[in-house]
């Protein structure tokens, strides 16, 4: 019989709580720690104060591809490597602290201060971690501009351009960014 370590159940629910106030659903926390799934649930009720949602993860590499959260993703990934090889921090708690540095840079572009929902899901941030482990994307450097940006596995690296050097015509022309620009020219004539 195998004698279970409370200090190692604490880490673990300490690991599972942080997870859950940054977004992660049930089926993370089942695949980075060891405790049961009714325990995760209820530590999920207690942490978020309603239950966690059901359905599927998301799975698709193609998501990431997209100009916009390719370049989030990019910067999540690029942020996970620098802390995964540089610092003790390593698997779920470097997924952890590239979040978190994550959250307070795709923040800086709106003030520093972001109300909505982040582009870049811890869920899915976990999913691009295990979407690269497993082969299916790897960075490519943008001949332009020297950056490394999230593709395809075994995409050719000669001639690659990131979202950034050469976005899609219709990049930033959505209802939002139109709604937010008439509302600041109505300011601006007041």
């Amino acid at each position: 019989m195998a004698i279970k370590s409370v200090a190692k159940e604490a880490e673990e629910i300490m690991l599972a709580s942080q997870m859950v106030s940054l977004g992660a659903r049930l089926q993370v926390l089942q695949a980075e720690t060891s405790l049961s799934y009714d325990r995760l649930a209820k530590l999920y009720r207690e942490v978020k104060g309603c239950s966690p949602p059901k359905g599927m993860l998301p799975f698709s590499v193609d998501w990431f591809m997209t100009w916009l959260p390719n370049i989030h993703s990019s910067l999540f990934y690029n942020i996970y490597s620098y802390i995964h090889e540089h610092t003790p921090s390593k698997n779920a708690y470097a997924l952890i602290e590239a979040y978190k540095v994550y959250l307070e840079q795709a923040g800086a572009g709106r003030g520093g201060v972001d109300t909505s929902e982040p582009l870049l899901s811890f869920t899915r941030a976990w999913m691009l971690v295990r979407f690269f482990e497993s082969g299916l994307l790897q960075l490519s450097q943008c001949e332009r501009c020297t950056g490394h940006f999230v593709a395809h596995a075994h995409d050719p690296q000669k001639g690659f351009v990131c979202a950034i050097c050469r976005p899609p015509p219709r990049a930033g022309k959505t209802r939002a960014n139109r709604a937010r620009r008439t509302a600041e020219e109505q300011v601006v004539t007041v």
